[in-house]
């Protein structure tokens, strides 16, 4: 920690508190954000935000996920990944919210809650029942949602959990005396 303050760099404790509060911030941006203003009423908008959200977060993802399998110093996916994770429930439920404004897309869906409640539902394939698309539209999201799932969110939590394990065999070397070369990992 203190090689971090020494190169000008925030504290492990300090990263935490600022992954947490941004987590914490996004959530409750999600609950204020006016999406009243979209949907039915204005689906171009409506369709162009959605997918320009979903593609700039998985671009970003995805360099973070090439930063951590090509080793890049300075890395910090332990702070990046997870609010980009959190980023993404958020954008596919803000989604889910707007299109049970159309009659006939979900059954059981009509609170923000419940949109929130549907995509972790989703994205842990645990699939209650309680809530369903009935709409094509519905269906179409719920389905990018299953393949974003399958294929940005596990290869960013992978690479999060390889970082997660080269910084603590890292660690576990330094304290036992056996560095390789001297750097962190990080």
């Amino acid at each position: 920690m203190a090689d971090d303050r020494a190169a000008g760099r925030p504290g492990r404790g300090r990263l935490r508190l600022a992954a947490l509060c941004g987590g914490v911030l996004m959530t409750v941006a999600y609950f204020l954000l006016p999406l009243e203003e979209l949907g039915p009423e204005r689906p171009a908008v409506s369709w162009t935000l959605f997918t320009l959200a979903l593609v700039s977060i998985a671009l970003l993802l995805l360099f973070q996920v090439r930063d951590v399998l090509t080793e890049r110093p300075g890395t910090r996916p332990g702070v990046a990944i997870p609010l980009l994770m959190c980023l993404s429930v958020l954008v596919f439920s803000g989604a889910y919210h707007t299109l049970a404004k159309e009659p006939g897309e979900f059954t059981g869906l009509n609170t923000r809650l419940d949109a929130l409640y549907f995509t972790v539902v989703t994205l842990a394939t645990v699939g209650y029942g309680d809530i369903h698309p009935r709409g094509q539209s519905a269906r179409l999201v719920t389905v990018l949602q299953i393949l974003y799932t399958f294929v940005f969110l596990t290869a960013a939590a992978t690479a999060l959990s390889r970082w997660l394990h080269a910084r603590l065999t890292y660690r576990a070397q330094e304290a036992g005396g056996t560095t390789r070369s001297g750097t962190d990992p990080d």
